[in-house]
């Protein structure tokens, strides 16, 4: 078995976890793949009782779990990537089963609050919002994170998923409306967490409502969302407008954290952000992309206490800008469109 390490908090993540995997069957690392996955599922997942089918955010290096919540991106990541491990090396047997697997955690996510024993474990998507929670639980599923809304992923499950298809391509209509509305109209910049309405969501805090360490990753959903669909043209226009806050701010200066309307919350400069905004260049058509794609390529292998949250985005700014993070058709043929 094998796991990702969040260094700084001595922990592994269903986040780090996911694109682990995600990383791995880009790269064509089936071994490592399945090293993770199996760890995943053996102290992760939740074989019986209300969590039933999802996989607890976070475990201790020997497997303990730490806490009984799950955190949607997790969920969201290991069905793509399992989805794309069928499509690429086979479906085997077992936990190796990858689409079943795959389709498994799918309906789980919105089918679990039929179970009767769901408790307060709630389905990881809003049927009447049609949007992904926050976590799937009573406490905390009215709000979403904008960087959990992964159009392109939704958009293949309707294509490709054996039930609930029409209910999936809504989901990805309905994210691309929820992105549009979180981000600030001027400076380009999401927060952390939002309502429904796309309006920030101080959950845990006031600071969850401005642009933070979540928020990073939202240029890098709605430029591959262009890049392999092109379904919304706001994309590139939201591309082109953060690259060009940042652009502004320095681009070697800019720090990590800020007020959605671009004060400055700190001072730090990180890989991670700067591997996001790379990535951005992908949809964005301003004359200064390529400055931020430079960025990337001239920056040191993230190092230091850090290096899992940065280390994981700068992996997957390197497949994504380089044109080595694809889509492996897990169907076979795929069903029609979206509408």
């Amino acid at each position: 078995m094998a796991y990702m390490l969040d260094v700084a908090n001595t922990d592994v993540r269903t986040e780090g976890m996911s694109y682990g995997m995600m990383i791995a069957v880009q790269l064509n690392k089936r071994e490592e793949f399945d090293r993770l996955w199996l760890w995943a599922t053996t102290f992760m997942r939740f074989a019986d009782g209300p969590h039933r089918g999802y996989f607890a955010w976070h475990c201790k290096a020997d497997g303990t779990r730490l806490d009984s919540t799950a955190a949607s991106d997790g969920e969201e990541w290991f069905v793509t990537a399992l989805l794309f491990a069928s499509a690429r090396w086979g479906e085997g047997t077992g936990i190796r089963a990858y689409r079943h697997e795959a389709l498994k955690i799918l309906s789980t996510m919105l089918h679990k609050e039929e179970e009767p024993d769901h408790g307060l474990v709630t389905n990881m998507f809003s049927r009447r919002d049609t949007l992904v929670a926050f976590v799937p639980s009573a406490r905390a599923d009215h709000f979403t994170d904008p960087s959990y809304q992964l159009p392109h992923f939704y958009e293949l499950w309707g294509r490709t998923a054996e039930k609930d298809n029409a209910f999936w391509c809504a989901a990805a209509r309905a994210s691309r409306r929820l992105l549009q509305r979180s981000v600030h109209a001027e400076t380009g910049l999401a927060p952390d967490y939002a309502g429904y309405d796309g309006k920030p969501f101080a959950f845990g805090g006031p600071g969850h409502a401005d642009f933070r360490f979540d928020a990073w990753r939202v240029a890098m959903n709605i430029a591959i969302d262009w890049t392999w669909f092109q379904r919304d043209p706001w994309q590139v226009e939201q591309s082109n407008r953060l690259l060009h806050f940042f652009a502004g701010r320095g681009i070697r200066d800019y720090v990590n954290q800020y007020t959605l309307d671009g004060k400055p919350l700190g001072n730090d400069h990180s890989t991670g952000l700067v591997a996001m905004n790379a990535v951005a260049a992908l949809a964005a058509t301003d004359p200064g992309r390529m400055s931020f794609v430079n960025e990337l390529w001239t920056a040191g292998v993230p190092a230091g206490p850090y290096r899992y949250y940065d280390g994981v985005l700068y992996m997957l700014a390197l497949l994504q800008v380089s044109g080595n993070f694809r889509i492996y058709d897990p169907a076979g043929v795929p069903r029609p469109e979206c509408p």
